[in-house]
């Protein structure tokens, strides 16, 4: 076990540097009168901000180098995986194997790159106001986009060592750690609430709520749609291998966390850019209407937002998993599903069953994602760890949970072999 326990410790001090680092400031920046401007007149601490600011753990609040945090990253590899659906090219490289895979994840680095100079020059441009600035404006955009970028690329690179030399999806672990360190501020405002209001029982309330909602989380992610199926007799080599019976898991939410993330961004964001753009201008009835609407707490907000989800539940489901490919590799090496013949029937049935999943899995995302702001809307509670972060943040530990278990399993099974092994003797 000194192998896991080195391992955890590379995770720990990993996740250390990412939280120096989110306490690193941009240099030539008044993070006092920034952190007012983004979070307090511009009500940030809800919106598309918020949602990055929770997710890189307060740099953003902080104007530090992790500020525009791994997003670019995460959208970097939707991109690259969706084109290599598309493109011959790509889609010939994903059939290379481990070669193939570098290439993807070199492609990746680079798309990246070009998304944190996309995202944070257009960050700095809309929010560049003289009061916070402390250096020339030039010098202040060159700075701070180099400052930004490097700190994404940095981050990209802790992920996939974490990833590479600790246990689990590093980038999932980076951004849950950021929801982490958000955990103290939500519960000490709860505990404002009770002190002021003397709200116990809306605490209370909340509290049992979010509990309710974690049970909910870990006993649908828990849950498996499994599908038999058998193998046949077959020969190998001079000896006959007998018909087996397996099952192929499934789970209901095959999508992970990424829909209500790539949802609340798709909504957020332009209405975010629209406000900023729309500064000063009067008697504007569509930028009033955006503004006023979609925001959360809002009814035409919590539809988009809902539809959004179901669509990124299908689309990335689609991304991840082919029937066709599943029903070519079962039938290659001799399976079948009871009662459904091998190849094009056994891709349509498996697609049916996909897609229905997706459903349910929609339906159970969007729930999640929705009771928490409902709740705290009509509570009026400041509280704005919401569903999305729920979700991703009880899925990833769960994950973290299971990956440990199997590393430890290997473990032990290797070590058992090794015992169970014939000793080699020397000969002379």
């Amino acid at each position: 076990m000194k192998d896991l326990k080195k391992r955890l410790l590379f995770l720990l001090g990993a996740l250390i540097v990412f939280r120096i680092g989110a306490h690193v400031p941009v240099p030539g920046v008044n993070t006092a009168e920034l952190a007012s401007y983004l979070f307090g007149q511009q009500g940030g601490g809800a919106g598309i901000l918020g949602m990055f600011n929770l997710f890189s753990g307060g740099s953003l609040q902080r104007f530090s180098i992790f500020a525009i945090g791994i997003m670019p990253y995460i959208s970097a590899s939707i991109i690259i995986q969706l084109a290599a659906e598309v493109l011959p090219s790509l889609k010939a490289l994903k059939k290379e194997g481990e070669a193939g895979r570098r290439t993807l994840t070199k492609y990746t680095r680079w798309a990246t790159l070009f998304l944190a100079i996309i995202q944070s020059s257009a960050f700095l441009a809309a929010i560049y106001q003289p009061a916070f600035i402390t250096v020339g404006r030039v010098e202040f955009v060159i700075s701070a986009v180099v400052c930004l970028v490097t700190g994404t690329m940095f981050l990209m690179w802790l992920g996939e060592q974490m990833t590479e030399r600790g246990i689990g999806n590093g980038i999932s672990l980076l951004i849950t750690a950021g929801i982490v360190a958000a955990l103290p501020g939500a519960i000490d405002q709860l505990l404002n609430l009770a002190r002021s209001n003397n709200s116990i029982i809306t605490v209370l309330f909340i509290m049992l709520g979010g509990l309710g909602l974690i049970y909910l989380v870990v006993y649908i992610e828990s849950a498996q749609r499994k599908i038999p199926v058998h193998y046949a007799r077959r020969q190998l080599g001079n000896r006959i291998v007998q018909g087996q019976k397996t099952h192929l898991p499934f789970k209901i939410n095959m999508a992970g966390v990424i829909p209500p993330i790539f949802a609340s961004s798709i909504i957020l964001f332009p209405s975010q850019i629209i406000g900023w753009m729309g500064k000063g201008t009067e008697n504007n009835v569509v930028i009033d209407f955006i503004l006023a609407n979609l925001s959360p707490n809002k009814p035409i907000y919590s539809i988009v937002f809902s539809v959004a989800i179901v669509f990124f539940c299908y689309f990335y489901t689609a991304l991840v998993f082919s029937p066709r490919e599943m029903a070519e590799n079962l039938k290659k090496s001799g399976a079948f599903v009871p009662g459904i013949r091998p190849g094009e029937q056994t891709s349509n049935y498996l697609e049916k069953v996909v897609m229905r999943l997706t459903l349910f899995g929609a339906l159970y995302i969007t729930v999640i994602c929705l009771i928490p702001e409902f709740v705290t809307g009509v509570l009026g509670v400041p509280f704005h760890l919401g569903g999305t972060s729920l979700l991703i943040l009880v899925v990833v530990t769960m994950d973290f949970g299971t990956q440990i278990a199997s590393y430890r399993m290997n473990q032990q099974y290797e070590q058992l072999m090794k015992k169970n092994s014939p000793k080699k003797s020397l000969s002379r």
